[in-house]
């Protein structure tokens, strides 16, 4: 983990223990994007109930977390490199637990339109809800590999999410004018497609996590916003 062996050994494996812990939550938490996107499109209410559910197992994850950084930070007092380790794993676990947490409400809107009439754009949102899923599974490989680089690619395929959903909030708005019976369904969808667009940021905010763990500096050029909708700000 740390380039500097540590003369207390117990010290290394309590920071091993932080990424285990932030491996473990970010599984999780891709795998319920992956479901909450699977039960929208087979409009699956018992999966999305799951995927409710689950969201706890994030929450107890991101406690236990939260306990053993202040834990470490009061003990041992790190500095440099295991500093940044535990501040890192802090702001990392925060980031999965939002993305547990849009997945939930994701679920809980596709409950609500599971009986309603299907709409297309769900197909849409679920390729958007892949490319998140992907960039969350490659930013913990990244952070536990400790890879600035991967992470800077990472960060830049946030673009692509924003791209995805101004054009989605578009087509969306477009059936709502054909058909103001769509208005209901189409306005959950907006919703639901916001979800995934922050679940996006907070994938690339963990990219820059990692940047800052391995370097020690943040990112020197700004992350472009793609996302043209004027939905932002909206997570429920």
């Amino acid at each position: 983990m740390n380039n500097v062996e540590h003369t207390v050994k117990s010290y290394d494996s309590e920071l091993t223990k932080l990424d285990n812990a932030i491996a473990r939550m970010g599984g999780m938490a891709e795998s319920l994007l992956g479901q909450a996107s699977e039960a929208l499109v087979k409009r699956d209410t018992a999966l999305a109930a799951d995927v409710i559910h689950d969201d706890l197992k994030v929450d107890e994850l991101e406690t236990e977390i939260n306990a053993e950084a202040t834990r470490i930070l009061a003990l041992r007092q790190p500095v440099a490199d295991d500093l940044r380790t535990v501040i890192s794993a802090l702001k990392t676990s925060s980031d999965l637990e939002r993305i547990g947490d849009l997945s939930k409400n994701i679920a809980k809107r596709t409950i609500t339109l599971s009986s309603g009439t299907p709409i297309g754009a769900v197909h849409t949102i679920a390729r958007m809800a892949s490319l998140v899923q992907s960039m969350v599974h490659n930013v913990l490989d990244a952070y536990l590999e400790r890879d600035e680089r991967k992470a800077l690619d990472i960060r830049q395929q946030d673009e692509v999410v924003d791209q995805l959903h101004t054009s989605l909030f578009r087509e969306l708005l477009t059936y709502m004018m054909e058909d103001p019976r769509n208005i209901t369904s189409c306005t959950h969808l907006l919703f639901i497609a916001k979800n995934v667009e922050r679940a996006g940021d907070h994938a690339t905010n963990i990219a820059e996590n990692v940047y800052f763990l391995v370097t020690g500096t943040h990112p020197e050029d700004e992350r472009r916003k793609d996302d043209e909708t004027s939905f932002t700000g909206l997570e429920g």
